[in-house]
């Protein structure tokens, strides 16, 4: 194979494997936030939504902005996908880092796609790209490591192991976790979606601040409980699974709420 050839094979490589390396929840979390945001569409938002994605349903679309790194055109996308915090924060001080942000990451970019997905006269491809960077980017703020640090890249400088294999703390809440649970996204939807409706009222009256601050408190625990080259397996999966789970519905509940605030 000629050296020229071998490059651009190497590249590609790199561009395919870029998306699951890199992306928040990993495939299946994203697909079960999406999945359980749409058990709480009104019909209303189910026909508008139906309208603009036809067949492609909201768990599907979750995943599109993650597929979409391997292609460099979008490259300035990445951004969108995580805000950084400063270890220590009280709720205030979240709230008011919040009020001045300017940057262009994942709380900016939340506001920007629901005001513009409420503009009447959206073009129609507006109206599929916003909507797929919306569905994914709520769900990756309700990915702790998401809002995490800047100096460690959010966990993924953090090197673990996860069940003996070479991993960093990053890959272990986007999937490791996740996967460990051997079940399909609709299996999983059904194996923790359970809401009561007083829950879902309380959880949807919630700003997208107050989703950020949720998932801040559960990366502060997470960075407490790490230490750099820790060997991770059973015990850490008993105790942040819950963490986990209770994450992804909310994660698909506020999904849900704002996706009916804008489909009304």
């Amino acid at each position: 194979m000629k050296l020229k050839n071998l490059k651009k094979l190497l590249l590609l490589s790199f561009f395919f494997y870029l998306p699951f390396s890199t992306m928040a929840w990993g495939v299946l979390g994203h697909r079960i936030v999406g999945d359980i945001a749409y058990s709480y569409l009104t019909p209303a938002a189910k026909a508008a939504i139906k309208k603009i994605l036809g067949t492609e349903s909201v768990a599907i679309s979750s995943n599109w902005a993650d597929f979409i790194k391997s292609d460099t055109d979008f490259a300035y996308l990445s951004p969108w996908h995580y805000v950084n915090l400063k270890p220590g924060m009280s709720m205030s001080e979240v709230e008011k880092f919040l009020d001045k942000d300017t940057a262009v990451d994942a709380y900016t970019k939340i506001n920007f796609l629901v005001k513009e997905l409420k503009k009447k006269k959206l073009p129609a491809a507006d109206k599929v790209f916003y909507l797929r960077l919306l569905i994914h980017i709520v769900g990756d703020v309700h990915q702790p490591l998401h809002v995490g640090r800047l100096d460690d890249l959010g966990g993924n400088k953090i090197k673990v192991s996860w069940f003996s294999a070479p991993s960093n703390l990053h890959r272990v809440w986007d999937e490791q976790l996740i996967n460990f649970q051997q079940l399909s996204y609709t299996e999983y939807t059904n194996a923790i979606n359970f809401t009561t409706p007083s829950q879902r009222k309380a959880w949807q009256k919630q700003t997208v601040k107050d989703w950020i601050y949720q998932s801040y408190q559960s990366v502060e625990k997470v960075y407490a409980d790490i230490t750099p080259d820790e060997k991770l397996d059973y015990l850490y999966n008993y105790k942040f699974i819950s963490t986990v789970n209770s994450q992804l519905v909310k994660g698909g509940v506020h999904l849900a709420g704002l996706l009916n605030e804008i489909y009304k």
